[in-house]
Formats: C-alpha cells, sequence, structure tokens
C-alpha cells in the first residue's frame, strides 16, 4: 500500500560520520544523515543532512534540491564563483558540479536527489 509520508526532523534517527579524508580541506568535519525515503529502483531520495562547520571537495553525479533550514554556507564552483546561502534558502546542485563545500555555521537541510542512469 502506498501511503503519504510527512517528514519532520524532530522525530527521525540520525547516523553520524566524518567527510571522507581525502576530500577534506582542513580539519574532519562531523557530519549526520537522516535518509527517510528511497524509491524501489535507489534513484530517488529524500531525508535530512547536518554538518560541523568545515570545507570539504565535492563532485556531484547527482542532481540534488535542498532547502536550507539552519547555517550558513557557501558552494564554490570550480570556476571560483560562490554561492552563498543561509537557512530559509533553496537550491539546485546539478549532476556534474564540481566544487567545494564550505559549512560556516552548522547547518541542516532538507535534500531530495535524483542519481540519473546511464547516459544522462
Amino acid at each position: 500500500m502506498k501511503q503519504v509520508m510527512v517528514i519532520n526532523a524532530d522525530h527521525v534517527k540520525f547516523e553520524a560520520s566524518h567527510i571522507p579524508e581525502q576530500k577534506l580541506l582542513g580539519e574532519p568535519v562531523l557530519q549526520r544523515l537522516a535518509n527517510l525515503y528511497s524509491d524501489a529502483g535507489q534513484r530517488f531520495h529524500v531525508g535530512f543532512w547536518e554538518s560541523e562547520m568545515g570545507s570539504w571537495k565535492v563532485d556531484y553525479q547527482e542532481h540534488e534540491y535542498c532547502q536550507l533550514l539552519e547555517g550558513q554556507v557557501e558552494l564554490e564552483d570550480e570556476h571560483g564563483q560562490v554561492t552563498h546561502l543561509t537557512g530559509g534558502d533553496q537550491f539546485v546542485i546539478p549532476a556534474g558540479f564540481k566544487g567545494i563545500w564550505r559549512t560556516l555555521a552548522p547547518c541542516r537541510k532538507v535534500y531530495v536527489i535524483f542519481e540519473p542512469g546511464p547516459g544522462g
């Protein structure tokens, strides 16, 4: 049976891990993830993500919609263009985006990820 899922960070279990060392640009950074939904094909995902302050390299293979619920973030693309984001901002990171993610103040976001199949 298919049901509507209500998304609420107050009642989910987060799993903690560190940003992988090979991506880090400085000190270790703790992140917490609560994936709340994945489709049967494992290509569509929805959940919450949090991180401490820090910076790391990113190379997106997936398309990601985010709503930053709290905190402050900068995304710098591989050409040096910087996007500043604060709590309440909504944004999309397209597959193929490469650059640096900087968490300037501890943040929490809602994410919706789509992982394209071969060719797209």
